[in-house]
């Protein structure tokens, strides 16, 4: 992947929106030309930029733009992968908050999640046999 790449304005607001996620249909769509001319630019971002595939567009995009860092050291790849599963692992161990301890025993409850409304005195409907008192 080359970093210091000179794209057209063309090219440049195509891969702008294919990096964000567009697809060809709708970046066509977009900017008022066809689909085929969204291919063939496409085409041409990918040869210049040394890449094969949208996913590495997206990368280059927010890598040369958004200055992001092209290779994190490996130490702190290790450590942020650490302190992701630190922060998901409790939750995933306890199962993402449905169940909580109740008192010192051992006995797990379960946690009802209902919807709804409840029926009350009130309410009426149509479809309910009437009984005359």
């Amino acid at each position: 992947m080359r970093l210091k790449v000179e794209l057209s304005r063309r090219e440049t607001e195509v891969a702008h929106l294919l990096a964000w996620g567009a697809s060809k249909k709708e970046v066509a769509d977009m900017l008022f030309i066809s689909t085929r001319t969204v291919e063939n630019t496409a085409r041409n971002i990918y040869a210049k930029v040394g890449i094969q595939k949208a996913t590495e567009l997206c990368v280059w995009w927010f890598c040369t733009k958004h200055n992001v860092p092209v290779s994190l050291d490996p130490l702190k790849r290790t450590f942020v992968a650490v302190a992701l599963l630190l922060i998901i692992l409790p939750k995933e161990l306890t199962g993402n908050g449905d169940f909580f301890r109740v008192g010192r025993r051992a006995q797990i409850t379960r946690i009802a999640k209902t919807t709804g409304r409840r029926k009350g005195e009130n309410d009426y409907n149509p479809f309910e046999v009437c009984s005359y008192d």
